[in-house]
């Protein structure tokens, strides 16, 4: 519409300012004519202007009516979209809530059952890990230490640390003379009377191993010397006495010979020890006077069977070893007596201190360089302050035994 009025102004404008005579030519009736019939043009155009105005007019009101009948129904349309929005959230916060509750019985229900099939596996483990255990140690050997009886000094020599053995199964009478703490000179005698004796007919054979022990912890076993091969940590030397060549070797797993193995044997940091069961190492777990590592090895392959973290602390201790496959290890404050089994460790779980009596050693003035069982001969061969000695046992059945 108003494009309409502006249109009609611009027209008159033009026309007056285009077909008005001078003032001069108002006297002329040709010309009076002329404006006459100019005025009708123009009249006719302002009722056409006017006629297309009032279109306009009527047009946009009708437009404008249109428009208010949409924008109601749009209206409508919003609150009812809007309502039914609301309507469909929350049947879908509805819905998402019982899925989370069904996920939360799904998960509830998968952790039970994850935390039985745990369980029953740890169970089984257990069941066969124990199985495993009594199978490797099923010699008939059920004894438990109750008592040492006697003590025979056998010899005296000038050397603090050494050790001195019988063959742990062997019936050779031989016995295996060690002097010193790093060595590679093995004595053997050919028995314990000249071992005693000292004599030099017959003079014992000397034997130059092809690398030098360190400690005391030695064991022979079958005809063979075990014992930790100087300057490595974990190597142990299985060397045939009778070829004079090693037989093999093998390394200690679990951190073995990074401390030593008991405080008051300051060369030993790997025990090994020979009782019924066969052939086992001792050794400190991790740690300054960590607790002890009982390690049970088989002998022919050098292959470690199975290995237990035991209760006994390496802190005051001075020797340790097994007899029916129970380890006992002997303790002195500062490394003088009174020496005394006060821990034990059974694999098997029928031996404890409290089945056990007080079981002290004979009063020495230094602590133990080595304890060491001979299962063939049931005694502890032993060396104090010199002197190798012998520890006869007294010993009964264990409580329980299956």
């Amino acid at each position: 519409m108003m494009m309409a009025l502006r249109e009609a102004s611009a027209f008159l404008v033009l026309f007056l300012s285009t077909f008005l005579p001078p003032p001069q030519c108002a006297q002329d009736p040709a010309m009076v004519h002329y404006i006459y019939q100019r005025f009708q043009v123009l009249e006719q155009g302002l009722a056409k202007c006017t006629q297309a105005t009032r279109a306009y007019i009527q047009e946009f009101q009708d437009f404008s009516k249109n428009i208010s009948v949409m924008l109601g129904r749009c209206l409508a349309y919003t609150s009812e979209y809007k309502s039914a929005v609301d309507s469909l959230a929350t049947k879908v916060e509805r819905a998402q809530r019982e899925v989370d509750y069904l996920e939360y019985l799904r998960e509830s229900e998968v952790c039970v059952e994850s935390e039985d099939k745990i369980l029953a596996e740890k169970l089984l483990q257990e069941a066969e890990e124990e199985k495993k255990i009594r199978t490797l140690l099923n010699a008939s050997c059920n004894n438990m230490l109750m008592g040492i009886k006697s003590l025979k000094i056998v010899k005296k020599t000038m050397d603090t640390d050494g050790s001195w053995m019988k063959d742990g199964v062997s019936d050779s009478p031989k016995v295996y003379f060690l002097i010193g703490s790093r060595n590679n000179t093995v004595l053997e005698f050919p028995n314990l009377r000249a071992f005693m004796e000292d004599s030099t007919k017959p003079a014992p054979r000397k034997l130059i191993l092809t690398h030098s022990w360190q400690g005391t912890g030695h064991v022979i076993y079958k005809g063979f010397l075990f014992f930790h091969n100087q300057g490595t940590p974990n190597e142990i030397i299985k060397y045939n006495l009778q070829k004079r060549a090693v037989g093999d070797r093998m390394r200690l797993p679990g951190g073995a010979g990074r401390s030593l193995v008991y405080q008051h044997s300051p060369s030993t940091y790997i025990d090994l020890a020979v009782d019924e069961h066969g052939l086992w190492a001792i050794h400190s777990g991790p740690g300054i006077y960590g607790h002890l590592v009982l390690t049970k090895i088989e002998p022919g392959s050098l292959g470690v069977e199975y290995s237990w973290d035991t209760s006994c602390r390496s802190q005051d201790a001075e020797a340790s070893f097994l007899l029916c496959g129970v380890l006992y290890v002997v303790y002195s404050s500062s490394g003088h007596g009174p020496h005394r089994i006060t821990c034990v460790f059974d694999p098997l779980g029928t031996v404890s201190e409290e089945h056990l009596p007080n079981l002290f050693f004979p009063r020495r003035q230094r602590s133990h360089s080595v304890i060491h069982y001979n299962p063939r001969d049931k005694q502890l061969y032993a060396w104090n302050d010199g002197n190798q000695i012998i520890y006869k046992l007294q010993t009964k059945r264990k409580l329980h035994v299956e």
